[in-house]
């Protein structure tokens, strides 16, 4: 796997995540709980199924290879 998520779109993932883990919480629903498990992986992995798709960078090059 290589990393194709940036430290934005990192945050904003892990974000949507505790809120999703919120939103389950009160609802009860597990199923809104795996998204928000999902939303954790990306962002703690820092890759992206879709984007893997897509072939979609959002993770800065590194020039000093």
């Amino acid at each position: 796997m290589t990393k194709n998520i940036g430290i934005a779109d990192r945050i904003l993932r892990f974000s949507f995540g505790v809120i999703l883990l919120a939103l389950a919480w009160w609802q009860e629903s597990w199923i809104i709980l795996g998204f928000a498990l999902f939303c954790f992986y990306e962002a703690l992995m820092s890759w992206c199924v879709l984007y893997q798709l897509l072939g979609k960078n959002s993770c800065p090059i590194d020039r000093s290879k």
